[in-house]
């Protein structure tokens, strides 16, 4: 039987560390299922779902604490189940564009929370603007809708949280 673990890992930003996090999973038997990388200021960031058999979790987590001690990594491992997906969920895709603001996050996924609904993926930027330089933000999600949840009247609510804070955005169905 497949054993799930999830890893999560930060350290200072530099060439090689996905192939080192990636060679320890793979020495051990792992296999990486999803992943997640990103460079957060100076700092480097990992979140993965890793597969392998009954030992993989033992044998990655000694290879890992070696890996952590000679290159400054914080990591983490849990053992996890699958993903209980929601047949009667469909899959919306939300994008927003604004003025950097604080909160922004906050008031996104407290709208989305008072209503039950999942964040399932969530990506922010922030940028300056062509030609002026003014600070933006971008925030891109994808949700999961419960089929019951009106989505004339969730959009409505949407649009008008959205104009209060002075965001651009889309909520529309994920088409792929």
């Amino acid at each position: 039987m497949s054993q799930l673990i999830v890893l999560s890992a930060v350290g200072t930003d530099r060439p090689g560390v996905v192939k080192d996090i990636s060679k320890s999973i793979f020495d051990c038997g792992g296999n990486i299922e999803e992943s997640r990388m990103t460079s957060l200021g100076a700092e480097f960031a990992v979140l993965m779902l890793i597969s392998g058999n009954w030992h993989t979790p033992a044998k990655l987590e000694k290879a890992l604490e070696d890996l952590s001690k000679t290159h400054n990594l914080v990591i983490n491992l849990k053992k996890t189940g699958g993903r209980n997906d929601h047949e009667d969920c469909i899959p919306y895709g939300v994008d927003v564009v604004c003025l950097d603001q604080p909160g922004i996050v906050f008031q996104l996924s407290d709208f989305f929370a008072s209503r039950n609904i999942e964040i399932c993926d969530l990506a922010t930027r922030r940028y300056a603007a062509p030609h002026t330089g003014a600070p933006m933000f971008s925030v891109q999600m994808t949700l999961s809708i419960r089929a019951s949840v009106p989505i004339g009247q969730l959009r409505d609510d949407f649009h008008d949280l959205c104009e209060r804070l002075n965001l651009d955005s889309i909520l529309e169905p994920v088409k792929s």
